[in-house]
């Protein structure tokens, strides 16, 4: 039904990013995934395209955004990111430039880059942000500036195109489980209640993309009913 739609996905090869990726190929999207380790392999679809780049990295990004620009891309999801939770004096030079890079940079250069099409193409900008984009918590510091920054960069950029056909929608999820945690000191919680699953975000993007489209959810945040947490 959508096949005329290109999205493109960062973050595409694990966690929330592949499982929107699953759920638009479903609904008849083409899709184009991106990560460091994708390939076409990822997803059994002849609606699907993998390119590989790394959005830490400033050269890389700058050369898929050239790329992109080429496709005629109607829909912009943002899912790729990282975190890491250590007093701020703990983080090295480099996470704090990589964290930054790929949580924000990278997002507004590709916003950037796809603007034009998405906006002729009354197209799609969702940014997966995070809960942290709305609150204070030690040793999240840079991580949780990264995610405030997206948050106030899809608010501007809702106000600045609304003469246009263009829907932006900031996702605050909650902790959600999948790879994010696998090398921190903590995970989601055993209990279903405890936890945000991927699907449910692929379930609110679902949600953004065939509602009426004179109505946008500007802000969609999601948290688990219960609150619980698995130390390491």
């Amino acid at each position: 039904m959508h096949s005329h739609k290109n999205v493109v996905i960062t973050g595409a090869s694990s966690g929330i990013g592949k499982e929107i990726s699953h759920r638009l190929l479903s609904l008849g999207y083409s899709v184009i995934g991106v990560s460091r380790s994708i390939n076409i392999d990822f997803f059994d679809n002849g609606n699907f395209q993998a390119i590989q780049a790394d959005l830490s990295d400033e050269k890389e990004t700058l050369v898929l955004c050239k790329k992109l620009g080429q496709e005629n891309i109607s829909i912009l999801i943002n899912a790729a990111g990282f975190g890491r939770f250590e007093p701020h004096e703990e983080l090295s030079a480099q996470t704090i430039t990589t964290m930054t890079f790929l949580n924000l940079t990278a997002p507004m250069l590709l916003t950037n880059a796809l603007l034009r099409d998405m906006k002729n193409n009354d197209g799609y900008l969702i940014n997966i942000n995070s809960i942290e984009a709305l609150r204070a918590s030690k040793f999240a510091g840079v991580y949780s500036a990264t995610k405030a920054g997206l948050k106030s960069f899809s608010s501007s950029l809702f106000e600045e195109t609304r003469k246009s056909g263009l829907s932006v929608t900031n996702i605050n999820p909650d902790m959600t489980e999948s790879n994010f945690y696998d090398e921190l000191r903590f995970a989601t919680s055993e209990r279903e209640d405890e936890k945000l699953l991927c699907s449910d975000i692929a379930d609110a993007v679902e949600h953004i993309l065939t509602m009426r489209k004179g109505a946008v959810v500007t802000d969609y945040t999601i948290r688990s009913l219960k609150f619980g947490i698995k130390k390491k």
